[in-house]
Protein backbone atom coordinates (compact mmCIF):
# COMPACT_ATOMS: atom_id res chain seq x y z
CA UNK A 1 0.00 0.00 0.00
CA UNK A 2 1.42 3.21 -0.29
CA UNK A 3 0.15 6.64 1.32
CA UNK A 4 -0.84 9.52 -0.60
CA UNK A 5 -3.40 12.29 0.26
CA UNK A 6 -5.12 11.72 -2.97
CA UNK A 7 -6.52 8.67 -1.67
CA UNK A 8 -7.21 9.67 1.63
CA UNK A 9 -9.02 12.94 0.21
CA UNK A 10 -11.52 10.85 -1.91
CA UNK A 11 -14.05 10.96 0.71
CA UNK A 12 -16.40 13.39 -1.35
CA UNK A 13 -15.42 11.99 -5.11
CA UNK A 14 -17.55 10.96 -7.59
CA UNK A 15 -18.54 7.31 -6.68
CA UNK A 16 -17.00 5.20 -9.45
CA UNK A 17 -19.37 2.12 -10.33
CA UNK A 18 -18.93 -1.32 -8.69
CA UNK A 19 -18.29 -4.34 -10.49
CA UNK A 20 -20.10 -6.14 -7.95
CA UNK A 21 -22.30 -3.97 -5.53
CA UNK A 22 -24.40 -6.89 -4.82
CA UNK A 23 -21.67 -8.88 -2.13
CA UNK A 24 -22.67 -8.92 1.61
CA UNK A 25 -27.07 -8.89 1.22
CA UNK A 26 -29.49 -6.07 1.07
CA UNK A 27 -29.99 -3.27 3.76
CA UNK A 28 -32.48 -5.39 5.85
CA UNK A 29 -31.48 -6.44 9.42
CA UNK A 30 -33.52 -9.61 10.28
CA UNK A 31 -33.51 -10.88 13.78
CA UNK A 32 -31.32 -13.53 12.21
CA UNK A 33 -27.83 -13.72 11.17
CA UNK A 34 -27.02 -14.92 7.89
CA UNK A 35 -23.78 -17.22 8.79
CA UNK A 36 -21.36 -15.50 6.39
CA UNK A 37 -19.16 -12.83 6.46
CA UNK A 38 -18.26 -10.67 3.70
CA UNK A 39 -14.86 -8.87 4.44
CA UNK A 40 -13.40 -6.21 1.88
CA UNK A 41 -9.69 -6.08 2.39
CA UNK A 42 -7.85 -2.95 0.90
CA UNK A 43 -4.61 -4.09 1.97
CA UNK A 44 -1.68 -4.83 -0.50
CA UNK A 45 -0.20 -8.12 -1.95
CA UNK A 46 2.09 -8.35 -0.04
CA UNK A 47 -0.62 -8.17 3.31
CA UNK A 48 -3.93 -9.63 1.47
CA UNK A 49 -2.38 -13.41 1.69
CA UNK A 50 -1.84 -12.77 5.69
CA UNK A 51 -4.98 -11.67 6.30
CA UNK A 52 -7.43 -13.90 4.11
CA UNK A 53 -5.73 -16.91 5.87
CA UNK A 54 -6.58 -15.35 9.53
CA UNK A 55 -10.29 -14.47 8.29
CA UNK A 56 -10.83 -18.07 7.00
CA UNK A 57 -9.37 -19.22 10.34
CA UNK A 58 -11.13 -17.47 12.49
CA UNK A 59 -14.06 -18.31 10.20
CA UNK A 60 -13.19 -22.27 10.92
CA UNK A 61 -12.82 -21.55 14.79
CA UNK A 62 -15.93 -19.81 15.45
CA UNK A 63 -18.58 -21.75 13.19
CA UNK A 64 -19.23 -19.28 10.37
CA UNK A 65 -18.05 -19.00 6.76
CA UNK A 66 -16.22 -15.81 5.42
CA UNK A 67 -15.91 -14.46 2.32
CA UNK A 68 -12.60 -12.46 1.54
CA UNK A 69 -12.96 -10.20 -1.67
CA UNK A 70 -9.66 -7.72 -2.23
CA UNK A 71 -10.38 -4.19 -3.00
CA UNK A 72 -7.96 -1.70 -4.71
CA UNK A 73 -6.96 1.16 -1.85
CA UNK A 74 -7.39 3.74 -4.24
CA UNK A 75 -10.86 2.70 -5.20
CA UNK A 76 -12.12 1.25 -2.01
CA UNK A 77 -14.01 4.01 -0.47
CA UNK A 78 -15.80 5.19 -3.35
CA UNK A 79 -16.92 1.67 -3.99
CA UNK A 80 -17.92 0.73 -0.58
CA UNK A 81 -20.11 3.94 -0.36
CA UNK A 82 -21.73 3.53 -3.64
CA UNK A 83 -22.52 0.57 -2.98
CA UNK A 84 -23.84 0.89 1.23
CA UNK A 85 -25.58 3.61 -0.57
CA UNK A 86 -27.95 1.11 -1.86
CA UNK A 87 -28.07 -1.15 1.02
CA UNK A 88 -25.53 -3.72 -0.55
CA UNK A 89 -21.57 -4.50 -0.24
CA UNK A 90 -19.72 -6.04 2.37
CA UNK A 91 -20.56 -6.91 6.05
CA UNK A 92 -16.37 -5.96 7.12
CA UNK A 93 -14.60 -3.41 5.72
CA UNK A 94 -11.01 -2.26 6.09
CA UNK A 95 -11.65 1.23 6.44
CA UNK A 96 -8.52 4.05 6.73
CA UNK A 97 -8.90 5.94 9.89
CA UNK A 98 -9.63 9.06 8.20
CA UNK A 99 -12.56 7.51 6.85
CA UNK A 100 -14.59 6.38 9.69
CA UNK A 101 -15.95 9.55 10.95
CA UNK A 102 -16.97 10.27 7.24
CA UNK A 103 -18.83 7.13 6.78
CA UNK A 104 -20.41 7.12 10.58
CA UNK A 105 -21.93 10.78 9.63
CA UNK A 106 -23.34 9.39 6.11
CA UNK A 107 -24.92 6.30 8.26
CA UNK A 108 -22.68 3.48 6.26
CA UNK A 109 -21.44 1.96 8.88
CA UNK A 110 -22.85 0.69 11.88
CA UNK A 111 -22.71 1.60 15.87
CA UNK A 112 -21.05 -0.27 18.19
CA UNK A 113 -21.32 1.41 21.21
CA UNK A 114 -23.80 -1.29 22.58
CA UNK A 115 -22.25 -4.68 21.67
CA UNK A 116 -19.08 -6.45 23.09
CA UNK A 117 -16.88 -4.73 20.95
CA UNK A 118 -17.00 -1.86 22.62
CA UNK A 119 -17.17 -2.91 26.26
CA UNK A 120 -13.33 -3.71 27.36
CA UNK A 121 -10.94 -0.93 25.12
CA UNK A 122 -8.39 -0.32 27.74
CA UNK A 123 -5.88 -2.70 25.55
CA UNK A 124 -5.75 -0.69 22.73
CA UNK A 125 -3.07 2.44 22.07
CA UNK A 126 -4.70 5.84 23.23
CA UNK A 127 -4.02 7.05 19.20
CA UNK A 128 -5.44 4.37 17.08
CA UNK A 129 -8.68 4.30 19.24
CA UNK A 130 -9.34 7.90 19.02
CA UNK A 131 -10.10 6.69 15.23
CA UNK A 132 -12.68 4.48 16.11
CA UNK A 133 -14.98 7.90 17.78
CA UNK A 134 -17.59 10.03 16.46
CA UNK A 135 -19.93 11.97 18.19
CA UNK A 136 -19.16 10.04 21.27
CA UNK A 137 -20.31 6.73 20.12
CA UNK A 138 -18.05 3.61 18.48
CA UNK A 139 -17.99 2.80 15.14
CA UNK A 140 -15.20 0.93 14.63
CA UNK A 141 -12.12 -1.29 15.86
CA UNK A 142 -8.43 -0.89 15.32
CA UNK A 143 -6.67 -3.26 13.01
CA UNK A 144 -3.07 -2.09 12.75
CA UNK A 145 -1.57 1.53 13.63
CA UNK A 146 1.37 3.07 11.96
CA UNK A 147 2.92 6.52 11.17
CA UNK A 148 6.02 7.80 9.78
CA UNK A 149 9.84 8.14 10.50
CA UNK A 150 13.03 8.25 8.89
CA UNK A 151 14.56 4.99 7.01
CA UNK A 152 18.29 4.97 6.01
CA UNK A 153 20.65 3.09 4.25
CA UNK A 154 22.95 2.29 7.18
CA UNK A 155 26.34 1.42 4.91
CA UNK A 156 25.79 4.55 2.75
CA UNK A 157 25.05 6.69 6.67
CA UNK A 158 28.36 4.26 8.15
CA UNK A 159 31.08 4.95 4.64
CA UNK A 160 29.62 8.52 5.11
CA UNK A 161 30.52 8.59 9.31
CA UNK A 162 26.72 9.73 9.78
CA UNK A 163 24.62 9.06 12.49
CA UNK A 164 21.20 9.10 12.12
CA UNK A 165 20.44 13.01 12.11
CA UNK A 166 17.88 14.18 14.71
CA UNK A 167 17.25 17.61 13.50
CA UNK A 168 16.57 18.88 10.14
CA UNK A 169 19.28 20.95 10.87
CA UNK A 170 21.71 17.63 11.44
CA UNK A 171 20.54 16.49 7.81
CA UNK A 172 21.38 19.75 6.29
CA UNK A 173 24.58 19.10 7.54
CA UNK A 174 24.65 15.45 6.54
CA UNK A 175 23.93 16.09 3.17
CA UNK A 176 27.84 17.47 1.70
CA UNK A 177 28.99 13.60 3.01
CA UNK A 178 26.18 11.94 1.29
CA UNK A 179 26.27 13.24 -1.82
CA UNK A 180 24.52 16.82 -1.72
CA UNK A 181 20.60 16.97 -3.02
CA UNK A 182 20.69 13.17 -3.13
CA UNK A 183 21.26 12.56 0.49
CA UNK A 184 17.48 12.65 1.14
CA UNK A 185 14.33 12.87 -1.14
CA UNK A 186 11.24 14.83 0.12
CA UNK A 187 8.40 13.96 -0.85
CA UNK A 188 6.18 16.80 -1.27
CA UNK A 189 2.98 15.09 -1.19
CA UNK A 190 0.71 16.50 1.70
CA UNK A 191 1.18 13.66 4.23
CA UNK A 192 4.52 13.65 3.99
CA UNK A 193 4.62 17.65 5.44
CA UNK A 194 3.00 17.03 8.28
CA UNK A 195 6.02 15.62 10.27
CA UNK A 196 6.98 19.25 9.49
CA UNK A 197 4.23 20.82 10.69
CA UNK A 198 3.53 18.96 13.71
CA UNK A 199 7.11 19.31 14.64
CA UNK A 200 6.46 23.33 14.88
CA UNK A 201 3.39 22.40 16.96
CA UNK A 202 1.09 23.49 14.10
CA UNK A 203 -1.82 21.67 13.23
CA UNK A 204 -4.34 22.08 9.77
CA UNK A 205 -7.76 22.46 11.59
CA UNK A 206 -8.29 23.38 15.50
CA UNK A 207 -11.47 20.76 15.93
CA UNK A 208 -12.62 21.60 19.26
CA UNK A 209 -12.41 25.39 18.80
CA UNK A 210 -13.91 25.05 15.04
CA UNK A 211 -10.90 26.85 13.62
CA UNK A 212 -8.92 26.68 10.28
CA UNK A 213 -5.34 27.05 11.46
CA UNK A 214 -3.36 25.34 8.36
CA UNK A 215 -2.02 29.01 7.67
CA UNK A 216 -0.39 29.47 11.12
CA UNK A 217 2.88 31.12 11.99
CA UNK A 218 4.31 27.69 13.17
CA UNK A 219 3.27 25.76 9.88
CA UNK A 220 5.02 28.92 7.72
CA UNK A 221 8.02 28.39 9.61
CA UNK A 222 7.54 24.50 9.29
CA UNK A 223 7.11 24.73 5.48
CA UNK A 224 9.97 26.55 5.12
CA UNK A 225 12.28 24.55 6.87
CA UNK A 226 11.37 21.70 4.17
CA UNK A 227 12.04 23.98 1.63
CA UNK A 228 15.19 25.10 3.55
CA UNK A 229 16.67 21.40 2.87
CA UNK A 230 16.39 21.97 -1.13
CA UNK A 231 17.81 25.20 -1.21
CA UNK A 232 20.68 24.08 0.69
CA UNK A 233 20.84 21.35 -2.06
CA UNK A 234 20.52 18.66 1.24
CA UNK A 235 17.46 16.82 -0.33
CA UNK A 236 15.94 16.54 -3.89
CA UNK A 237 12.03 16.32 -4.93
CA UNK A 238 9.68 15.00 -7.27
CA UNK A 239 8.83 17.89 -9.74
CA UNK A 240 4.66 17.64 -9.28
CA UNK A 241 3.06 15.94 -6.68
CA UNK A 242 1.84 13.52 -9.20
CA UNK A 243 5.23 11.00 -9.01
CA UNK A 244 6.39 11.81 -6.18
CA UNK A 245 6.22 9.45 -4.25
CA UNK A 246 7.33 6.54 -7.13
CA UNK A 247 9.90 8.70 -7.66
CA UNK A 248 11.02 8.47 -3.90
CA UNK A 249 10.52 4.75 -3.81
CA UNK A 250 12.49 4.68 -6.64
CA UNK A 251 15.62 6.30 -5.50
CA UNK A 252 15.56 4.85 -1.82
CA UNK A 253 15.19 1.30 -3.24
CA UNK A 254 17.98 1.48 -5.71
CA UNK A 255 20.77 2.93 -3.44
CA UNK A 256 20.40 6.94 -5.39
CA UNK A 257 18.65 8.29 -2.03
CA UNK A 258 20.44 7.67 1.71
CA UNK A 259 16.93 8.93 3.32
CA UNK A 260 13.35 9.15 3.06
CA UNK A 261 10.94 9.46 5.06
CA UNK A 262 7.98 6.75 5.01
CA UNK A 263 5.92 3.94 6.89
CA UNK A 264 5.97 0.54 7.91
CA UNK A 265 3.80 -0.68 5.09
CA UNK A 266 6.76 0.46 2.32
CA UNK A 267 9.34 -1.89 4.20
CA UNK A 268 8.20 -4.66 2.29
CA UNK A 269 8.91 -2.98 -1.10
CA UNK A 270 12.16 -1.32 0.22
CA UNK A 271 13.04 -4.98 1.08
CA UNK A 272 12.93 -6.01 -3.08
CA UNK A 273 15.33 -2.92 -3.89
CA UNK A 274 18.61 -3.70 -5.39
CA UNK A 275 20.03 -1.07 -1.95
CA UNK A 276 18.46 -3.77 0.31
CA UNK A 277 19.35 -7.23 -0.84
CA UNK A 278 20.94 -7.35 2.85
CA UNK A 279 17.70 -6.43 4.68
CA UNK A 280 19.69 -5.69 7.36
CA UNK A 281 20.65 -2.49 5.57
CA UNK A 282 17.56 -0.77 6.16
CA UNK A 283 17.80 1.55 9.21
CA UNK A 284 14.63 3.29 10.92
CA UNK A 285 14.99 5.94 13.40
CA UNK A 286 12.60 8.96 14.14
CA UNK A 287 11.86 11.42 11.98
CA UNK A 288 13.74 14.93 12.70
CA UNK A 289 12.33 17.68 14.08
CA UNK A 290 13.58 21.37 15.26
CA UNK A 291 15.45 20.32 18.11
CA UNK A 292 16.39 17.10 18.96
CA UNK A 293 13.34 14.68 20.33
CA UNK A 294 11.15 17.01 18.82
CA UNK A 295 10.01 14.64 15.88
CA UNK A 296 6.04 13.90 15.32
CA UNK A 297 4.48 11.95 12.68
CA UNK A 298 0.77 11.72 11.75
CA UNK A 299 -0.81 8.21 13.45
CA UNK A 300 -1.92 6.53 10.33
CA UNK A 301 -3.47 2.94 10.07
CA UNK A 302 -6.74 0.88 9.59
CA UNK A 303 -9.89 -0.41 11.36
CA UNK A 304 -12.27 -2.78 11.04
CA UNK A 305 -16.45 -1.47 10.71
CA UNK A 306 -19.35 -3.43 9.98
CA UNK A 307 -21.86 -2.04 7.15
CA UNK A 308 -24.94 -0.99 8.90
CA UNK A 309 -27.79 -3.15 7.68
CA UNK A 310 -25.60 -5.89 7.41
CA UNK A 311 -27.65 -9.35 7.86
CA UNK A 312 -24.67 -10.85 9.41
CA UNK A 313 -24.09 -8.16 12.25
CA UNK A 314 -23.17 -11.02 14.68
CA UNK A 315 -21.47 -12.92 13.42
CA UNK A 316 -19.50 -9.93 11.39
CA UNK A 317 -18.90 -9.14 15.45
CA UNK A 318 -17.40 -12.14 15.98
CA UNK A 319 -15.01 -11.93 13.34
CA UNK A 320 -13.62 -8.57 14.07
CA UNK A 321 -13.18 -9.86 17.62
CA UNK A 322 -10.92 -12.68 16.10
CA UNK A 323 -9.23 -10.66 13.75
CA UNK A 324 -8.41 -7.97 16.14
CA UNK A 325 -7.09 -10.30 18.82
CA UNK A 326 -3.80 -10.53 20.68
CA UNK A 327 -2.82 -13.30 18.52
CA UNK A 328 -3.92 -12.43 15.50
CA UNK A 329 -2.27 -9.11 15.68
CA UNK A 330 0.79 -10.89 16.80
CA UNK A 331 0.47 -13.31 13.93
CA UNK A 332 0.31 -9.85 11.71
CA UNK A 333 3.34 -7.90 12.82
CA UNK A 334 5.27 -11.32 12.54
CA UNK A 335 4.76 -12.11 9.20
CA UNK A 336 4.07 -8.42 7.91
CA UNK A 337 6.35 -5.74 10.35
CA UNK A 338 3.08 -3.87 10.60
CA UNK A 339 2.23 -2.29 13.84
CA UNK A 340 -0.44 -4.03 16.33
CA UNK A 341 -3.27 -1.55 17.86
CA UNK A 342 -3.44 -3.71 21.12
CA UNK A 343 -0.69 -3.07 24.13
CA UNK A 344 -0.68 -6.34 25.30
CA UNK A 345 0.50 -7.78 21.65
CA UNK A 346 3.89 -5.96 21.63
CA UNK A 347 4.80 -8.10 24.70
CA UNK A 348 4.04 -11.40 22.56
CA UNK A 349 7.90 -13.02 21.70
CA UNK A 350 7.45 -12.62 17.93
CA UNK A 351 6.86 -9.14 17.92
CA UNK A 352 9.42 -8.38 20.15
CA UNK A 353 11.62 -10.43 17.79
CA UNK A 354 10.36 -8.15 14.87
CA UNK A 355 13.01 -5.80 13.73
CA UNK A 356 10.32 -3.57 11.42
CA UNK A 357 7.87 -3.61 14.61
CA UNK A 358 10.45 -2.94 17.46
CA UNK A 359 12.05 0.21 15.71
CA UNK A 360 8.45 1.39 14.58
CA UNK A 361 6.55 1.18 18.10
CA UNK A 362 8.57 4.19 19.88
CA UNK A 363 7.46 6.15 16.71
CA UNK A 364 3.94 5.73 17.59
CA UNK A 365 4.27 6.26 21.39
CA UNK A 366 4.90 9.67 19.89
CA UNK A 367 2.62 10.05 17.13
CA UNK A 368 0.37 13.22 17.01
CA UNK A 369 -3.24 12.70 16.45
CA UNK A 370 -5.00 13.94 13.39
CA UNK A 371 -8.30 15.68 13.64
CA UNK A 372 -10.86 12.68 14.05
CA UNK A 373 -13.73 15.01 11.54
CA UNK A 374 -15.88 13.52 8.45
CA UNK A 375 -13.74 16.12 6.73
CA UNK A 376 -10.20 14.59 7.52
CA UNK A 377 -9.24 13.16 4.13
CA UNK A 378 -10.64 16.01 2.50
CA UNK A 379 -7.81 18.33 4.28
CA UNK A 380 -4.94 17.03 2.28
CA UNK A 381 -6.25 17.91 -1.63
CA UNK A 382 -5.76 21.51 -1.23
CA UNK A 383 -2.62 21.61 1.48
CA UNK A 384 -1.17 19.10 -1.40
CA UNK A 385 -1.75 21.74 -3.87
CA UNK A 386 -0.10 24.46 -1.84
CA UNK A 387 2.86 22.54 -0.63
CA UNK A 388 4.14 21.52 -4.08
CA UNK A 389 3.33 25.06 -5.40
CA UNK A 390 5.64 26.25 -2.43
CA UNK A 391 8.66 23.84 -3.15
CA UNK A 392 8.45 24.46 -6.93
CA UNK A 393 9.00 28.34 -5.83
CA UNK A 394 5.56 29.20 -7.26
CA UNK A 395 4.56 30.73 -4.56
CA UNK A 396 5.77 31.96 -0.94
CA UNK A 397 4.77 29.61 2.38
CA UNK A 398 2.11 32.58 3.78
CA UNK A 399 0.75 32.94 0.43
CA UNK A 400 0.51 29.32 -0.46
CA UNK A 401 -0.85 27.95 3.40
CA UNK A 402 -3.51 31.51 3.17
CA UNK A 403 -4.84 29.63 0.21
CA UNK A 404 -4.79 26.24 1.19
CA UNK A 405 -7.14 28.09 4.39
CA UNK A 406 -9.33 29.46 2.01
CA UNK A 407 -10.23 26.50 0.25
CA UNK A 408 -10.54 24.42 3.75
CA UNK A 409 -13.40 27.69 4.46
CA UNK A 410 -15.24 27.43 1.15
CA UNK A 411 -15.07 23.85 0.14
CA UNK A 412 -14.21 21.58 3.37
CA UNK A 413 -14.96 23.32 7.02
CA UNK A 414 -17.77 25.65 5.81
CA UNK A 415 -18.29 26.52 9.36
CA UNK A 416 -15.27 26.89 10.65
CA UNK A 417 -13.52 30.01 11.36
CA UNK A 418 -9.64 31.13 10.03
CA UNK A 419 -8.29 31.12 12.95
Amino acid sequence: MRRTTLVTAMATGVALVLTACGSGGSSSNSGSDSGEVTFWDTSGPNESPVFKKIAEGCATKDGYKVKVETQAFDGALNNYKTAAQGGQGPDVFRAEVAWVPSLAKLSYVADLSDTDLAKDTSDFLEAPLGSTKYEGKTYAVPQVTDSLALLYNKKKLADAGVEPPKTWDELKAAAAKLGGEKSFFLNNDAYYALPFIYGEGGDLVDASAKKIVVNSPQNVKALETAKGLLDAKAATTALDATNSYSNMQAAFTSGEAAMVINGPWAVADYLKGAAFTDKANLGIAPVPGPSAGKGSAPVGGHDYVIRQGTKAKQSSIKFIQCMASVESQATIAKELGLLPTRKSAYQNADVKANEVVAAFEPVTKVAHERPWIPEGGELFDPLKIGYADFLAGKKDAKTALDDVAKAYKEKVVTEYSIG
